[in-house]
């Protein structure tokens, strides 16, 4: 079920399951030069970043993450290492609804931008070459 992400369309803001649906939604339809080097990736929606992400990124507010990327990138993997915890994207709701309220853009556009911005700075690319490929989803 796609989303019509206006104002209009919420009476009370989506939940963790319907930022997910939105998730993997734009991870579907995500360009082809993206998706081929994904593999397993897990997505998981949380209220915020946990007290350790905080720390580690230096957050003044846990308001200031929108999504994170965390796992091995493709260039530093190796077939014989052993296998790690999986990669996982994390988007954080409560940071991405009020993102929203202050853009007032489309909320299933910003979930796909998030979404995109994160596994595209893993694997190393530019702002511009982000900009590009979310262009073509």
């Amino acid at each position: 079920m796609a989303f019509l992400a206006d104002f209009g369309r919420h009476t009370v803001p989506p939940g963790l399951d319907e930022i997910e649906v939105m998730a993997r939604e734009a991870l579907a339809v995500i360009p082809a030069e993206l998706r081929r080097f994904l593999g397993d990736v897990g997505i998981r929606v949380s209220e915020f970043p946990d007290s350790e992400t905080e720390e580690e990124m230096g957050l003044e507010s846990p308001f200031d993450l929108l999504g994170l990327y965390r796992g091995v990138s493709l260039d530093r993997k190796s077939v014989s290492d052993a296998p790690q915890d999986l990669d996982m994207i994390f988007l954080y709701r409560r940071p991405i609804l009020d993102y929203w309220c202050e853009a007032g853009e489309d909320l299933a556009h910003i979930v796909r931008h998030v979404l995109i911005h994160e596994i595209g700075h893993h694997f190393g690319f530019s702002d511009d070459d982000m900009e590009r490929l979310e262009a073509e989803a």
